[in-house]
């Protein structure tokens, strides 16, 4: 209902998208374990894993940013509609985060910076 009861951009690419995701996140489990002791072509193998889910992730997140470029964001400062105010600044402070995560997510995807990281906060936050 934030939208204009418009549909959200690119509904096709973003089921291929949340689908793709669901299948690399299968395929790319191991690089959870980095450090216990790896062969280094496994390693090499599950960097790229995780590294191509930053693909349809990154289509999810244009196709939101793309679903509310035409909106009017008046609701933000309207004083009456307290509810809508409240959820449009709980979506954008989400997409932020999610962004942010996975950005560092893009990061710790390299074994070598995740196994010098390891039992850091940069990896816990």
């Amino acid at each position: 209902f934030l939208t204009g009861k418009r549909p959200i951009f690119g509904k096709q690419s973003m089921v291929f998208a949340m689908s793709s995701i669901g299948i690399l996140g299968c395929v790319a489990w191991a690089h959870h374990m980095y450090t216990i002791g790896m062969d280094v072509d496994s390693r090499a193998y599950f960097t790229a894993a995780t590294l191509v889910i930053g693909i349809p992730t990154g289509i999810k997140v244009f196709s939101w940013l793309t679903s509310l470029s035409g909106m009017k964001f008046y609701y933000l400062y309207k004083k009456k509609d307290i509810e809508t105010q409240m959820l449009m600044r709980w979506v954008l402070a989400f997409m932020m985060l999610f962004t942010v995560g996975g950005v560092t997510g893009i990061l710790l995807s390299s074994a070598a910076l995740d196994i010098a990281m390891h039992d850091t906060y940069f990896v816990v936050a």
